[in-house]
């Protein structure tokens, strides 16, 4: 991964990359929400009103993956320094957040004809709100010292340790009484539901992982162009008129 470490190399496999990627994000969406929303059947239980975890379900499996992502570009920006490591943690923070807060308010909605409240203390629920508190705290810590590496270095080690709610998350409904059903989908046993429901709720899934992978190379490539307007500004501030570091050593004196 380090011969990605130089900017120029990304710019140019990110700009081959990131039509790809919204072509693809695109098609996805567009064929598992008319799917989900449209030709899926009701569930047995909850009829249409479980249609929602065509989103609900999805944002939450990318909320937690976002935040498994920073936390291993955190891991590599502090270990190997790696130049874009931290850029891409940065990128990937307001990213994973929206999607938290998407997987907080589908989750209300869906909970209050089903729990009759908009908002239960669940214990699945508590760890995703902390979830998307721990993304804010990143995002505020990095930006909180005047030491640009500072608070890379300062929100790389949040980052590492926020990640031990990721398990609590997936492990909550096993390890507590809760109102959250079981997963549906499991990596180690047979899906619990027809593959009516589940082949909408995966294509809804990848595409929200292309599009979160959009948003990140679009991010990054923002940065370092970002970067780059910046060196050039100071450049041009250091040889403007009247600054006499450029006549020190001649003895002439500053226009």
């Amino acid at each position: 991964m380090h011969r990605f470490a130089n900017p120029k190399r990304f710019l140019d496999l990110s700009r081959r990359i990131v039509p790809w990627l919204a072509g693809a994000t695109i098609v996805l969406l567009a064929a598992g929400l008319v799917w989900g929303l449209g030709v899926a059947p009701p569930d047995y239980q909850q009829g249409d009103s479980a249609r929602i975890m065509y989103v609900h379900v999805p944002a939450a499996w990318i909320g937690m993956f976002g935040y498994t992502f920073m936390a291993v570009a955190s891991a590599v920006f502090l270990v190997w320094k790696h130049p874009l490591a931290d850029l891409a943690a940065r990128a990937a923070a307001p990213a994973g957040a929206g999607f938290t807060f998407v997987c907080l308010v589908t989750g209300s909605l869906w909970g209050k004809p089903m729990w009759g409240a908009w908002w239960v203390w669940d214990a699945r629920l508590t760890s995703m709100l902390i979830l998307l508190f721990l993304y804010l705290g990143y995002m505020a810590l990095i930006n909180a010292f005047d030491d640009v590496n500072r608070g890379s270095k300062a929100g790389a080690v949040l980052a590492l340790v926020g990640i031990v709610n990721i398990p609590v998350i997936k492990f909550s409904v096993e390890w507590w009484n809760t109102l959250h059903q079981s997963a549906s989908v499991s990596r180690m046993a047979a899906p619990a539901m027809p593959l009516g429901m589940l082949a909408p709720l995966l294509l809804m899934a990848v595409g929200f992982t292309t599009f979160f992978g959009v948003i990140v190379l679009l991010r990054m490539r923002s940065d370092i162009a970002a970067a780059k307007i910046r060196t050039l500004q100071l450049g041009q501030a250091r040889t403007a008129p009247g600054d006499t570091r450029g006549t020190e050593n001649t003895g002439e004196a500053a226009p």
